[in-house]
């Protein structure tokens, strides 16, 4: 799990099946320090396992990418940027369909189109 170690959230707003918050990383993590020596970026997966992690604790429900009908990676997340998570969701017979972006204030840095299915 990468909540609390590899980031935080600060600023959390949640309603029904809606949740945002600004991502704080830990700029000293061990993931900065691989990926990319002396030019340290947040990998793409983690991206998508924040997403993940989020959704499992509003929806208490333990979950997996069942598919992922787009996934962009628009910019580059450094370990000082602060990027502000919106996650939306829609619970249907199979699971869940989210809708997940990360933004900084003035442009998309992550976008994913995704379902969720219980584990």
């Amino acid at each position: 799990m990468l909540l609390n170690d590899f980031y935080t959230c600060q600023d959390v707003i949640r309603n029904d099946a809606d949740f945002s918050a600004v991502i704080i990383f830990n700029a000293g993590h061990d993931i900065f320090k691989g990926h990319f020596p002396g030019h340290p970026v947040a990998p793409g997966v983690c991206m998508m396992e924040i997403v993940k992690e989020l959704l499992q604790q509003q929806t208490g429900k333990k979950l997996m990418l069942h598919t992922a009908g787009n996934v962009k990676f628009l910019q580059l997340i450094t370990p000082d940027s602060q990027p502000l998570l919106n996650l939306q969701w829609k619970e249907n017979e199979n699971g869940y369909s989210v809708n997940a972006t990360f933004r900084s204030e003035s442009s998309f840095l992550f976008k994913l189109d995704g379902k969720y299915v219980p584990v």
